[in-house]
């Protein structure tokens, strides 16, 4: 599996969401969807029943995000509803462990969020439970806010301990990834990357979508992590 990138329709037109899937469709892997409840986060998206839409006009798999709370009732019902990957906050999961092997069990990839603040070490051992870690590099709630370097170090730990493993996880960065960030995201480890205003925000969202992959996918090629190295 090489980069991933799973553009953010949290900076997209929501009058319009089939038309702005359709738009990234013929260069993005997934269609990255933020769920938020404004209670785990202040902020007020989208939920079930567009998911569950979205799911049947999509031509990409959907990657959810939930940012909920109450993450162990939550979730499941995200992969009933068709998407393809669910990522929950280890926050707001009561029993993490239990809660990847339902989503599992239920046909999804299972993901696990973290955020800027959480360290990844004392979760070392559920990692071979999940299809993908997702490391926050915003605080979450709110589109377009400034990329945090601060968290590279953690994802560099999580390839580490990826690697070590020989696990078949992939790493997600999800926040202010961008033309200028997503060098340094892929030289620490991240391999699926989500990015919302600077792929929605172009002109020409395809020709984004493309940039931020070949861009990653240089740095990838000659990265201490890569097989190829």
């Amino acid at each position: 599996m090489g980069v991933q990138i799973s553009p953010s329709i949290l900076a997209a037109d929501y009058a319009d969401l089939a038309g702005e899937v359709a738009r990234i469709a013929p260069a993005a892997d997934w269609v990255h969807v933020d769920v938020m409840d404004g209670h785990f986060v202040p902020n007020l998206t989208i939920g079930l029943p567009v998911v569950e839409r979205l799911a049947t006009v999509s031509a990409l798999p959907l990657d959810c995000h939930l940012m909920v709370a109450d993450a162990d009732r939550w979730a499941p019902r995200y992969a009933e509803a068709g998407a393809g990957s669910v990522t929950f906050h280890v926050e707001a999961a009561g029993a993490p462990v239990r809660l990847a092997r339902e989503l599992r069990a239920l046909g999804c990839r299972a993901g696990m969020a973290l955020k800027p603040a959480t360290p990844v070490d004392p979760y070392a051992e559920l990692l071979d439970e999940l299809d993908m870690l997702l490391l926050m590099t915003v605080e979450p709630g709110f589109g377009g806010q400034r990329f945090l370097d601060l968290v590279l170090p953690k994802v560099r730990r999580a390839r580490e301990l990826v690697k070590d493993r020989d696990l078949d996880l992939w790493l997600q960065v999800d926040g202010g990834v961008s033309a200028e960030t997503i060098e340094r995201c892929a030289d620490a480890g991240a391999d699926v990357f989500v990015a919302g205003s600077a792929v929605y925000g172009a002109h020409d969202v395809e020709a984004a979508v493309r940039g931020l992959r070949a861009q990653a996918t240089a740095v990838t090629e000659h990265a201490w992590w890569s097989p190829h190295h």
